[in-house]
């Protein structure tokens, strides 16, 4: 799973679910950032759990990120 944008806190995911996560920051104001802005339905950040293929399988937009909820979904993911 990869979970992206939220600096620290992502790369702390990482510790956290050793071999499972891998955090990914992406600078939101790179053309990649944009285009995943847009795609996600952001407005200007967030965070995003993706499978292996990339596909989107949760998110949380802006400033109602929750790292508490990210940790809950990646637990419940991960078994």
């Amino acid at each position: 799973m990869i979970c992206a944008r939220l600096q620290p806190a992502v790369s702390g995911l990482e510790q956290e679910f050793p071999g499972q996560v891998r955090g990914r920051n992406v600078d939101a104001t790179s053309q990649e950032g944009r285009d995943a802005v847009g795609e996600l339905g952001f407005e200007s950040h967030g965070v995003v759990i993706r499978d292996a293929a990339g596909k989107a399988l949760w998110k949380q937009a802006d400033h109602s990120v929750k790292m508490e909820d990210v940790r809950a979904q990646l637990r419940e993911r991960l078994g």
